[in-house]
């Protein structure tokens, strides 16, 4: 009765995670398929190895022998197909990545086109989109968002430590009136006010010296799209209170103004981030070690995230 190496290795992650979904993560397939599989398995072997039940997923006694048996095997196979991987001079193949709009305006210059450049042999597609979305499922590589944001479940590699929100204006809109010097001077100004997701209206939130404030924005114009937000802001409609991400190139070319800098602290900010797997492909392990080389020398997608007037 045999049992094919990706089969030992499903129940070896199953295993290893306590349950099907971050297994199926780990293994880039669907919770459902991974346990289509592992129920095949079971039937052939006429054994169940896993107890199943609503809220959790353990090893009968037969999983736990075979889990003791095989894992040593498995892990001689994972660390002789890493050897011979690594004898690659160039890596191949097409790196997925999905990312915020914001993210990858940032990105693209000192990390992306830099990439597509040292590795001509790999393809490279950004999909820019707001929503978060299941990059396993979806069939990217990795993801790219604010760490907070990242799933807990996921490794996470920092490509711009610390980042901001920053209220913002137009040069016009200012030539009529004077800039708030405090968040309570912003009850004087016409603000652009956004709608979140779930309908309510976000309030703006500032801190300094262990102070905290939040401000309902005054304004008749509503958005519920960071572009949009940027653009109406740049065309003096009035203040925006936006991430930095989205208006740090206006606030580099000057046509956007920061106001109110020290009540807006920082919080962290991007990470690449990806499922764990016992190998990790050639392409994903350049993009890291190409961030990690941006990171120690100062330069690149930190200093893209920091312009300031």
């Amino acid at each position: 009765m045999k049992a094919s190496l990706a089969e030992l290795e499903a129940v070896a992650a199953v295993a290893r995670h306590g349950g099907f979904r971050a297994a199926a993560r780990e293994l880039g397939m669907s919770s459902s398929a991974l346990s289509h599989a592992i129920a095949a398995l079971e039937e052939r072997l006429a054994v169940r190895l896993f107890n199943r039940t609503t809220r959790s997923v353990s090893l009968t006694a037969a999983g736990e022998q075979l889990v003791a048996d095989v894992s040593p095997a498995l892990a001689t196979i994972g660390h002789a197909l890493e050897q011979a991987g690594a004898q690659s001079s160039l890596p191949t193949g097409t790196l997925r990545l999905n990312m915020s709009p914001g993210a990858a305006r940032i990105l693209l210059a000192p990390v992306l086109l830099e990439y597509s450049r040292r590795y001509p042999t790999i393809g490279l597609e950004i999909v820019a989109e707001n929503a978060l979305v299941d990059i396993t499922g979806r069939g990217f590589d990795a993801g790219v968002r604010l760490a907070e944001a990242v799933p807990p479940d996921m490794v996470a590699v920092p490509i711009v430590p610390m980042l901001r929100s920053r209220v913002v204006g137009s040069a016009g809109y200012f030539a009529t009136r004077p800039p708030p010097r405090v968040p309570a001077d912003l009850l004087q100004h016409r603000c652009i006010r956004f709608r979140m997701p779930g309908g309510r209206l976000y309030r703006w939130e500032f801190e300094r010296h262990g102070e905290s404030l939040l401000i309902d924005a005054p304004g008749s114009l509503t958005l519920d799209a960071t572009d949009l937000m940027v653009e109406a802001a740049v065309e003096g409609a009035g203040l925006a209170y936006l991430g930095e991400l989205s208006v740090a190139p206006h606030i580099a070319a000057g046509r956007l103004v920061p106001v109110l800098e020290d009540w807006s602290p920082p919080y962290p900010g991007l990470s690449l981030y990806f499922p764990h797997r016992r190998l990790m492909p050639a392409r994903l392990r350049a993009l890291i070690d190409l961030i990690r080389e941006k990171a120690g020398a100062g330069t690149g997608a930190e200093k893209a995230a920091r312009h300031d007037p």
